[in-house]
């Protein structure tokens, strides 16, 4: 028999960040943790490929019970990396247990007043940054923001595109010290992973890390409604 497809309920749509980080702080069983730019990327990675939030829980859930049982633990699990491959198994087995259902609107966790505002303070800080085009693009959205607010998947999917239009101009302006910098950093980062994945996954996960990179250091907003939550 077929496993029932997981619910994708509004909390966890645009929570999907903050549900990971909790949930993989709890599995490994201390505080005092916080997701670094590499988890956020990769979390950002899965999200934007479209890993159920359910196969990052159980895929984090399966490979901390393993750590876990480990009789020689050399050190402490400090990154979601670590459960890559466990998380990729469990999005494969979610995948072929059954068909999955049409998507449908998701009600979000905030008001038509909060996305109000988020977008608002984004076109003023782009503006002020000189993207001028991209504030313009965000001021077309707040005058039907009614009619984005009953489809809000598909508002998150514009704002992406704008996010990453944004990122692409911004890295023109980068030195090639800090571009060459930010490579080598996402390399000895990955260093310690490089042998749970698969080239894919490493491509996506170091276009995430250098986007993420390049948007704080250049003090410029995420304009996904994932950063809205």
């Amino acid at each position: 028999m077929s496993a029932p497809e997981p619910e994708w309920t509004p909390s966890n749509y645009f929570n999907y960040f903050t549900e990971v980080e909790d949930h993989f702080r709890q599995a490994r069983g201390t505080g005092g943790w916080w997701m670094s730019t590499l988890d956020w990327a990769l979390v950002e990675a899965w999200k934007n490929s479209g890993v159920p939030l359910e196969a990052v829980l159980r895929g984090i859930d399966a490979a901390m019970v393993k750590w876990h049982s480990r009789k020689k633990k050399l050190r402490m699990v400090n990154s979601v990396v670590y459960c890559t491959q466990a998380v990729m198994e469990e999005a494969q087995i979610m995948a072929g247990a059954a068909p999955r259902k049409e998507s449908r609107p998701v009600e979000a966790p905030f008001t038509i007043e909060e996305l109000r505002g988020f977008l608002e303070r984004n076109a003023c800080t782009l503006r002020e940054r000189g993207y001028r085009e991209l504030a313009a693009s965000l001021d077309a959205i707040l005058g039907e923001l009614e009619k984005h607010y009953e489809d809000l998947q598909a508002l998150d999917q514009r704002l992406t595109v704008l996010e990453e239009k944004l990122a692409a101009a911004e890295q023109l302006k980068q030195t090639e010290d800090d571009l060459t910098g930010d490579r080598m950093s996402i390399v000895r980062e990955l260093a310690p992973y490089r042998g749970k994945m698969s080239a894919d996954q490493i491509a996506m996960l170091e276009r995430q890390y250098l986007m993420r990179k390049l948007l704080d250091r250049g003090r410029l907003p995420r304009l996904s409604l994932f950063y809205l939550t």
